[in-house]
């Protein structure tokens, strides 16, 4: 494989980001070439995934690494040392064609979403960027690469959940996701830091063959062994990845991210911010593996998939639900990765990406027709009215429902037979979480599509399917939705996409147990899930808000309200913080001190300033006197004091 390729395919979407940002003013008004190049960008981008991907399944050693994937020195100082270069392997080139396959159709679908912004060009722009730092992230062959695009991607993030910057809910959004990121974003700098003191290297090859070997440059500061200092690197590492996955308990970020346009919450929550905690657990498998840290992973991994499902079975608005739901599914991608399960977390996320990606444009697109209505309880009936969303949208609600032989049905399911292996405790609760997700997206699709219709007068003579260049994307989406399962899964843990990362990934424990048993669990499970989200809401909106005291004191109330967790936070961590910040950082050093200083200063030049203002008085004869003085006290200095 040629690094010329590779560098073909990062540097296209920044061209794209070029282009749109510096000649904003001349493409302002011309929409059809601004989204062009906005897409063409990262159709190049994804020609060049394809045929890196093909390369590597035909040729196994047809890898960038080492010496191989070297592209320029960057940093040299002593003993710190980083170079420009990639890392193209198996697992490489699968994130590539998430992240270029996906966001492509994202781009091409928002051509038709954001027609009549004001901020069109700019949109693209920072979509592009957006892209090409997640590019970044996966190709780096070092640490401190992946940690540029990982910074990258947050502050993509930020522009664009802040994209509508007039609205204040959109900016204050931008601002929790860039500040809750920044949290997690420190462990992995002290990550990085604990791995570069121990390898005195960031480069990807040289820790894990260090790692591996036990050759440590130190083994005192966090213990005697390799293993300790290991499991202290890899917890701070997953620090970073908590937040930057929305996982617990930093996931409060991510719903909020729904004030960003619709095809942004696509990109963010299927093919790029999100995935790259789950990615970089992965690349540093070895580390994991050797660490013993992954049960962590695994449990916050899995109490977060079931604290989000619960959460979302009580809400309204239908990208949050969608948001929420997300947040569920990363977590059973951290119970992969977690239990050992390599293959299989990153199968999942593969599989996520398609049908996550595709219900967010299939939102967007109920949004189009209901004049950006978000709550459910408005909507009802749109089933014949919108039919492409309609089947687009029920596709992606089986695949992450676990319908059987669809996508999410083999990704899930690997999960959770590995699961019972590792830990009957962690398979039981994926397993309820399995069923409320089934539950909670069969109520989105019921509520929406089904039933009477509770669309406002004014708006329901306007529902109308979406352009076609919005929906082709959705037909597109739907194809690998329901049947790349069936492509790369089929088999379990001995499928095409398992033998195709084996090389990538330490060898995993065989699950026991039956294949077809677990399926077969799974599958019922999730049946069970939509039939019951079926005979609650085939022809019935949700509750209305409770009116009285009593009524707001149940569960289904504190569900509703997402446990008060935002409220908590603001509470005893956000409020105190700003509190101390402005009496200590704001009253005591910035108007105490740092004014004290300088209007002290200030004060003294203006008094001594004053002293000698006195002297100049414009009157002759004073300056005549003041000379007679001053020539007096020069000879008498002269005659008493000189020799």
């Amino acid at each position: 494989m040629s690094k010329e390729l590779i560098i073909i395919l990062l540097i296209s979407p920044l061209v794209g980001f070029l282009i749109n940002g510096l000649f904003s003013k001349w493409l302002k008004g011309n929409e059809k070439l601004s989204g062009t190049i906005g897409a063409l960008a990262v159709f190049i981008s994804l020609i060049c995934s394809i045929i890196a991907f093909v390369t590597i399944n035909i040729d196994s050693n047809a890898t960038l690494e080492g010496d191989d994937g070297f592209v320029y020195k960057w940093i040299a100082g002593g003993k710190f040392s980083v170079d420009i270069g990639f890392h193209v392997d198996a697992l490489t080139t699968v994130m590539l064609l998430v992240i270029t396959g996906v966001g492509f159709l994202i781009h091409v679908y928002s051509i038709g979403y954001m027609h009549g912004d004001e901020g069109y060009t700019r949109y693209f722009a920072y979509l592009n960027l957006f892209v090409f730092a997640m590019l970044i992230l996966v190709l780096g062959n070092n640490y401190l690469m992946m940690f540029v695009g990982w910074e990258g991607v947050g502050l993509c993030s930020y522009l664009l959940i802040g994209f509508w910057y007039e609205k204040q809910s959109a900016t204050d959004a931008g601002k929790k996701a860039f500040i809750v990121n920044r949290i997690g974003d420190f462990g992995f700098l002290l990550g990085m830091f604990t791995l570069f003191a121990a390898f005195e290297s960031l480069d990807f090859v040289t820790i894990f063959d260090k790692a591996e070997t036990g050759t440590s440059a130190i083994n005192v500061v966090f213990g005697e062994t390799t293993k300790v200092t290991l499991m202290v690197a890899t917890l701070l590492l997953f620090v970073g990845a908590v937040g930057k996955s929305a996982q617990l308990p930093l996931y409060v970020w991510l719903p909020d991210a729904m004030e960003g346009p619709t095809p942004v919450s696509a990109l963010i929550h299927a093919a790029t911010m999100v995935t790259a905690g789950v990615y970089m657990i992965a690349r540093s498998a070895v580390l994991y593996n050797l660490a013993g840290t992954g049960v962590v992973v695994a449990w916050i991994g899995v109490l977060t998939a079931l604290f989000a499902a619960i959460i979302a079975l009580k809400q309204n608005d239908i990208k949050r639900i969608l948001a929420y739901s997300t947040v569920s599914q990363l977590g059973y991608m951290f119970v992969g990765v977690g239990i050992g399960a390599y293959a299989s977390g990153i199968f999942h996320l593969v599989t996520h990406a398609f049908f996550k990606g595709l219900m967010f444009l299939t939102a967007g697109s109920v949004m189009h027709a209901m004049a950006n209505e978000l709550d459910i309880r408005k909507m009802g009936g749109l089933r014949k009215k919108l039919p492409i969303t309609h089947a687009t949208f029920l596709v992606g609600a089986l695949a992450i429902a676990g319908a059987p032989l669809l996508s999410g049905f083999w990704s899930k399911d690997e999960i959770l037979h590995s699961a019972w292996g590792s830990s009957k405790i962690i398979y039981i609760i994926g397993l309820a979480t399995a069923f409320l997700t089934a539950f909670y997206m069969f109520r989105l699709i019921f509520v929406t599509f089904y039933g009477k219709s509770r669309v406002e007068p004014e708006v329901d003579s306007h529902v109308h399917e979406s352009p076609a260049v919005m929906w082709l994307p959705l037909v597109i989406l739907a194809v690998p939705a329901a049947l790349i399962g069936l492509l790369l899964g089929v088999g379990g843990h001995d499928s095409w996409f398992h033998h195709f990362t084996e090389d990538v990934f330490p060898k995993a424990d065989k699950a026991p147990g039956s294949v077809l048993l677990f399926m077969a669990i799974s599958s019922i499970v999730g049946i069970a899930g939509i039939a019951f989200a079926w005979t609650r809401y085939k022809d019935r909106a949700p509750a209305a808000e409770p009116t009285n005291a009593l009524q707001k004191k149940d569960f289904s109330w504190l569900v509703a309200n997402k446990f008060y967790v935002d409220e908590i936070y603001n509470t005893f961590i956000v409020q105190p913080i700003k509190n101390a910040s402005h009496f200590l950082l704001w009253k005591l050093f910035d108007v105490g001190i740092i004014d004290g200083i300088v209007n002290g200063v200030a004060a003294l030049i203006r008094v001594i300033g004053g002293l000698f203002r006195r002297l100049q008085t414009g009157v002759v004869q004073a300056y005549i006197l003041s000379m007679v003085i001053g020539i007096v006290l020069f000879l008498a200095y002269y005659l008493f004091f000189v020799n």
